[in-house]
């Protein structure tokens, strides 16, 4: 693949995600849509990125971004659901996926449809939050989501290994099987949170943001090459690294979570544009193997239709047949009566299954016997692989959105609880604000005196009060009594003006500053502080409520 093929597809990849966020689409699907469209095209070659490089160097990175931004709190408040779907609904689909396939296809080796289960088995989650974002699921629903998709891709992937040495071997042990797993999970954890703690260690020591961010740039490759290399999951490894540095990242300095944030967010987008791009990219030439093999194209489109049909159906029948284990207080998680979905969250989960990365690179991974002999059949393998990829991203991911409206799931709650919660803090805020107010006054009365550290202090303690005074009122008046239409009306008004007033800043400054009056230096000194308000109103719970 030459620099000027390199460019070209990058460059359309960013369009076509570009077009996607403006338009308010999911861009996955866009992306997944062009590709298979644009890979018709007579004259588009063949472009094509190893799974080891989709394993190696792309997969990691996402799982470490996801990770760092995942709450661990949550994490533990619904790891059930958490555990039941991302090892037991993948376990489950492979399996009803291998007996069908060869049931029904005998041709199909038993071992062979296993490798095909572990590669259909795990969705991709990206597809699903972010429109669960747009449309403002309950926080429940997104913590499952996301948690589910840092540890599914490593139960199919332990599960994928152990079924390969299957075929190459033809033997299998139950009993080898699940020590295989075990180490993985064993030397994947104790691996991740060992890098994760040293980074942190290391990062609080050098204090030094440029620094700190190059290292956890690093930290996902380490963990993902070191754990695989040790016969571990690099997956888990990435994800309990991930977790770890997220929840310390209160410890880290200021300038190193402003700037490590907008950088990962860059490289979520291009590795994901990449990599949807590539799913559909593949499907003509997926086929063309098909053609070239003896199998028949009737036979390998049969067997992607039970596939799909196997993916489709099983999820959501999973989700409610275990719906009760939710209940069960697993090691290391946290109870609470919000953890447990309604039947309403549950069908949007159960819906949710859109395959993605996973599943384009374990399906190119398939390798040829070491014996020279081509895996079982295995270009329908890798045809049913990526129409089940193609087809649950194009029905599932179109008709969420439907679904999700139709059963009219929204954060309110969450919205009102994380309101009420942002208004305590902040006067908990305000009296620790007063408290270092006090021994700032009687550090420095010795050296300014006792009255001008006094009248000093009292300047910057009026203003605390002022502003944390301004603010609960606010919080009160959304949350008290208005009900969420009323509340999420009134957000969007404070919202505007509060984005009014922060653009009239900027304007004087930048009037200001091509008249001569300000120097540019001080023009961006004064900019950050804008642009720090800004990003304030972007967290709060105000923006949460506009969307």
């Amino acid at each position: 693949m030459d620099e000027a093929l390199i460019l070209i597809f990058c460059v359309a990849a960013l369009a076509v995600t570009a077009l996607a966020r403006q338009k308010g689409w999911p861009a996955p699907l866009l992306l997944v849509a062009v590709g298979t469209v644009a890979s018709f095209i007579p004259a588009i070659p063949h472009i094509e990125l190893g799974p080891e490089i989709i394993l190696g160097l792309i997969l990691p990175p996402l799982l470490f971004s996801a990770a760092l931004q995942s709450s661990y709190q949550d994490f533990r408040t619904s790891l059930s659901s958490i555990s039941r779907l991302g090892i037991g609904a993948v376990i489950v689909t492979a399996a009803a996926v291998a007996f069908l396939v060869h049931w029904l296809f005998p041709a199909i080796p038993f071992l062979a449809a296993l490798v095909l289960g572990a590669v259909v088995a795990p969705p991709d989650a990206v597809s699903a939050v972010a429109v669960g974002k747009r449309l403002g699921l309950p926080r429940r629903v997104m913590t499952v989501l996301t948690g589910e998709s840092l540890i599914n891709d490593a139960t199919s992937l332990t599960l994928y290994k152990i079924a390969l040495a299957g075929v190459a071997s033809g033997v299998w042990s139950l009993t080898s099987g699940l020590s295989t797993f075990a180490l993985a999970v064993l030397v994947g954890v104790g691996l991740g949170l060992a890098i994760g703690w040293i980074a942190h260690r290391i990062r609080l020591a050098l204090d030094d943001a440029p620094i700190a961010i190059l290292i956890s740039l690093i930290v996902p490759f380490a963990c993902y090459w070191i754990a695989e290399a040790l016969q571990g999951s690099g997956v888990l490894a990435v994800v309990a690294a991930g977790l770890y540095l997220g929840h310390h990242a209160p410890a880290a300095s200021y300038s190193t979570r402003l700037q490590e944030a907008p950088i990962w967010q860059i490289m979520d987008l291009a590795l994901e544009a990449l990599t949807f791009s590539l799913i559909g990219l593949q499907l003509r030439w997926v086929i063309a193997g098909v053609q070239d093999s003896a199998q028949g194209l009737g036979h390998a489109l049969a067997v992607s239709a039970l596939v799909f049909g196997v993916v489709i159906l099983v999820r959501p029948l999973y989700v409610f047949a275990t719906a009760r284990l939710d209940k069960v207080q697993l090691p290391g998680s946290s109870r609470s009566e919000r953890s447990a979905m309604n039947w309403r969250e549950s069908l949007v989960v159960g819906w949710a299954g859109m395959r993605g990365v996973v599943t384009l690179a374990a399906a190119a991974a398939i390798p040829v016997m070491a014996d020279g002999q081509i895996f079982p059949e295995r270009a329908t393998v890798q045809l049913a692989a990526y129409l089940t990829a193609i087809g649950t991203l194009m029905l599932q991911g179109l008709t969420l959105p439907w679904l999700i409206r139709k059963l009219q799931l929204t954060s309110d709650e969450d919205l009102k609880s994380d309101a009420e919660q942002e208004r305590r803090v902040r006067v908990l805020m305000a009296k620790a604000q007063a408290q270092a107010i006090s021994k700032v006054i009687d550090k420095w009365s010795d050296k300014v005196g006792q009255d001008e550290a006094v009248r000093m202090a009292a300047k910057m303690r009026d203003r605390i009060v002022a502003s944390n005074a301004a603010v609960g009122q606010i919080f009160r008046d959304e949350t008290d009594t208005r009900p969420p239409r009323a509340m999420k009306r009134r957000a969007r008004m404070i919202a505007q003006m509060r984005r009014e007033l922060i653009a009239a800043q900027r304007h004087v400054l930048a009037q200001e500053r091509d008249r001569g009056t300000v120097d540019e230096a001080v023009m961006r000194t004064l900019l950050r502080e804008i642009d720090l308000a800004e990003e304030s109103l972007s967290s709060s719970w105000i923006s949460r409520a506009t969307p």
